[in-house]
């Protein structure tokens, strides 16, 4: 194990520590906060299959998130289903609509496809506004559950934060072992040269709308814990907004990285808070260093830590035959 390896495993064991020991030292809305990251990072490990691995832009991931949500929300409050039939629904529907999603990709690249999910995000967010005898319109749906598992209740704070952080460790083993299997050879394959990849056997249909159903399954679970952290939601956070926000976690923390998707999170969740010392003044703060962010870090926050841990490599000795010439 290089030292490059070292630093990486002793950070991230420090991490680690730290989010197990925060209920410890931190109220009821740190902890919130906290379990916000972890949810919204799920969602982000979704897109970045999508787009980082994949190389398939999407502007709908909002909508999965909100798909998900309004599943959990509707099935919870007004028949009472357990939890894992909610994330069995919200992952199947959202797995089968991204699949579909996936289609345009086939035949559309890059803002073309774009300008499809964008297409796809607003009659989302239409039907979760207008459809109010499903989704109760701008009212939105109040008093979702928390889970109970094993007789154990998760309504309180430290509880359901442990539970985020589960689902977060869980998936993102699951997703290690995707993008280590040939499948996420495959998914880089796709996206560094679709005709190469094709020409060696891989079937570029098949692992394009792969990506996308991945990408939109792991949205839903999001959703999922977002219904059941907040206990209410109404259309507002699922618009286009949430699908950009998503695509700034993935670009700015490091598309194609694994570790990107938590890094921005931080970013988008966590750096607005710790601004907010600056008053009405910490959104300006926030987006100036954002844009600075990405002048300087085209490859996300990931890349730059690369360069920093990347050994520097000496020059070849000059042979003594070249020396005395």
């Amino acid at each position: 194990m290089n030292a490059r390896n070292i630093a990486i495993a002793a950070l991230s064991a420090v991490v680690i520590a730290a989010l197990l020991a925060a209920p410890y030292a931190l109220k009821s809305y740190g902890l919130y906060i906290l379990s916000l990251w972890a949810v919204t990072t799920i969602g982000a490990i979704g897109l970045n299959l999508t787009l980082g691995y994949a190389g398939q832009i999407s502007l709908a991931q909002g909508a999965f998130v909100g798909i998900g949500a309004y599943c959990t929300a509707i099935l919870t409050t007004k028949y009472g289903y357990p939890l894992p039939f909610t994330y069995l629904v919200a992952f199947v529907s959202c797995f089968s609509i991204g699949w579909v999603l996936g289609y345009p990709a086939l035949r559309v690249e890059h803002h073309y496809l774009a300008f499809v999910t964008l297409a796809f995000t607003t009659l989302v967010y239409l039907i979760f506004r207008n459809e109010e005898w499903l989704t109760g319109g701008v009212s939105g749906i109040g008093g979702i559950p928390r889970p109970v598992m094993f007789g154990y209740s998760l309504r309180a704070p430290a509880e359901f934060y442990y539970f985020c952080l589960a689902n977060l460790a869980a998936i993102s083993l699951a997703f290690w072992g995707l993008i280590r299997s040939p499948w996420g050879r495959a998914f880089v394959a796709v996206r560094e040269n679709p005709v190469r990849a094709l020409s060696l056997g891989v079937d570029t249909r098949r692992y394009t709308l792969i990506a996308f159903a991945l990408g939109a399954g792991l949205g839903g679970i999001s959703g999922v814990l977002l219904a059941q952290l907040v206990q209410f939601i109404d259309p507002s956070p699922f618009s286009l907004t949430a699908s950009l926000n998503l695509l700034l976690m993935v670009v700015v923390g490091g598309s194609g990285y694994f570790f990107g998707p938590f890094v921005g999170a931080i970013v988008a969740v966590l750096l607005p808070e710790w601004l907010r010392f600056s008053g009405g003044l910490y959104l300006i703060c926030y987006a100036i260093l954002v844009m600075v962010l990405m002048a300087f870090c085209p490859t996300g926050l990931i890349g730059l830590a690369g360069r920093f841990l990347k050994p520097v490599s000496k020059p070849a000795p000059v042979p003594a035959r070249e020396q005395t010439t």
